[in-house]
């Protein structure tokens, strides 16, 4: 494996020209890992910036096919990461090695679905309503509409997925798949993952023959600021805190060119649990809820923080059982030590809390998480208290126990945006309950049924999104092939010569695509 140098990836060229260096960690014991990076100065996020500018045009104007075969390449080059590649990201993370493969694999199959999604190309959304001259009272143009990139994306690395939300993760994949060219802000708590990345990602790149440009990768704290600020960058994507979140939506409001910012920010992703499903297999729905709050150590966007059901001896019997389960779970080391700061934050603000009871966990102690289990009045979610509405990122989640039918739809009513709800029930209660799903509706972006939300597919039809402040902009989605209408804009030709059009909207459909034509599906020729 080649040396990690630590530079910043601008117009496929490395640069070092700042005299701030960051440094990388062993999850696990702190120890710092023998490699400096070095800390993008205000030129190079400029130049970096510029670099994907000036590759907009040529790449925007490269066929689908060709940006197809350059994903299905990243994809190739992701998968071929040795065995070295993986000891590295436990390292820097310290999440476990079958995790981290798997992982990997699901990268490398988002940007093959993607490619997918070029070959089909209904992105284009293409459009057509022919002219009618002859129409009365006023004839009708010829208008044309397809699809186009917005331009240079700035994209924001996680740090819970080192792979699949970042460097070459969703929003990368869709924004490249969209035509646009990425600047990628590395996370500093797994930079040296991301370096090995970035060079998959530029060794398929040059393979492929694209321009210099398509993909740019900086270092560095503090830099994210200048980069959404930049006159050349036209979307965002970020996911992490909604602190950090709302500050890049704000700074990108403010611009002289406001630009849209696709942000996944927080969520507690309640869980209900109805009587008849209490009464079936208690004992099964506490095992499997129990294992879902702590798996991967609570470190998923779609953790269960926030458990509700109607009371009675079986919801409490019940509420026992799982604080027994999560009582015995080991503690585990989280990403790095941020993290685990911010997840002993989040437990004081519960345990300080007068309306809410400690359940189960031991104290926090050293450098690992351990497991926690809460009971909250359910006054406090009826009326919308902020402690039940901040996600506490880690393996800790909140019960909540309301009187009846009535409050349980009052409490959901106080909810925030989230992710993800989801329904434990059987027939009869989904017929009992019939209310749920229009109220989740307007509440979530995915509604589960008898499953547990920590396992996000990537599909045609997947939704991972949501109303705020799980995301800044509901209408999408950073996870599923839906990713892609976030970089895209819509173009209208009229009456434009056929020799002049995009292929996608000329007469002989060279692309053979299925497009609307006089309002109704076709792939025709005109």
């Amino acid at each position: 494996m080649t040396r990690i140098l630590g530079h910043n990836y601008i117009g496929g060229r490395r640069s070092a020209t700042g005299t701030v260096t960051l440094q990388s960690f062993d999850a696990q014991t702190g120890e710092a890992l023998p490699h400096a990076f070095h800390q993008a100065t205000a030129q190079e996020v400029d130049a970096a910036a510029h670099a994907a500018a000036t590759a907009y045009p040529a790449y925007r104007a490269l066929s689908a096919q060709r940006r197809a075969h350059f994903l299905e390449s990243v994809a190739d080059e992701l998968d071929a990461l040795d065995d070295e590649f993986i000891a590295l990201v436990c390292r820097e993370t310290a999440l476990p090695a079958a995790r981290i493969q798997g992982e990997r694999k699901r990268t490398s199959g988002q940007m093959r679905l993607f490619a997918d999604v070029l070959r089909r190309g209904d992105f284009y959304g293409a459009r057509i309503d022919r002219a009618l001259p002859d129409r009365q009272p006023l004839p009708r143009p010829d208008l044309r509409q397809y699809r186009i990139g917005l331009g240079p994306v700035a994209v924001f690395g996680a740090s819970n997925f080192p792979l699949a939300f970042s460097t070459a993760g969703g929003d990368t994949a869709a924004a490249l798949a969209a035509g646009c060219p990425v600047v990628f802000k590395a996370h500093s708590g797994h930079m040296a993952t991301a370096e090995r990345v970035a060079d998959a990602i530029i060794r398929a790149a040059e393979a492929s023959r694209m321009p210099a440009g398509v993909f740019n990768m900086i270092y560095g704290a503090g830099v994210g600021e200048a980069l959404v600020k930049h006159p050349a960058i036209q979307a965002v994507g970020f996911t992490g805190s909604l602190k950090g979140g709302r500050a890049l939506c704000d700074m990108a409001a403010a611009r002289p060119q406001p630009i849209p910012v696709f942000a996944e920010m927080s969520s507690i992703n309640p869980v209900i649990v109805l009587p008849q499903a209490l009464q079936a297999r208690a004992d099964t729905i506490a095992r499997d809820l129990a294992a879902s709050v702590v798996q991967g150590c609570g470190q998923f966007c779609t953790n269960p923080g926030l458990v509700i059901g109607i009371g009675s001896p079986q919801f409490t019997a019940f509420t026992r059982q799982v604080a027994q389960l999560i009582g015995d779970q080991p503690a585990q080391t989280m990403l790095n030590t941020g993290t685990l700061s911010s997840y002993g934050k989040g437990l004081q603000r519960l345990l300080a809390h007068p309306g809410i009871e400690h359940l189960a966990g031991h104290p926090q102690a050293g450098n690992q998480a351990q497991p926690q289990l809460f009971k909250a009045d359910a006054s406090l979610l009826v009326n919308g208290d902020e402690v039940l509405q901040e996600e506490v990122f880690g393996p800790a989640t909140v019960f909540v126990e309301v009187a009846d039918q009535a409050q349980l739809s009052a409490a959901l009513h106080g909810l925030h945006g989230q992710l993800t709800a989801t329904i434990i029930g059987e027939t009869a209660d989904f017929a009992q309950f019939n209310e749920l799903t229009p109220l989740l509706e307007q509440k979530v972006g995915r509604i589960l049924i008898n499953g547990y939300p920590t396992g996000v597919e990537v599909c045609d039809s997947m939704v991972h999104g949501g109303p705020f402040p799980a995301t800044s902009d509901a209408r999408g989605t950073s996870v599923g092939t839906l990713a892609i209408d976030r970089f895209l804009r819509p173009v209208c030709f009229q009456n434009y010569p056929d020799s002049l059009l995009p292929d996608a909207l000329k007469n002989a459909n060279p692309l053979h695509i299925q497009r609307l034509v006089d309002g109704l599906p076709s792939r025709d020729r005109l």
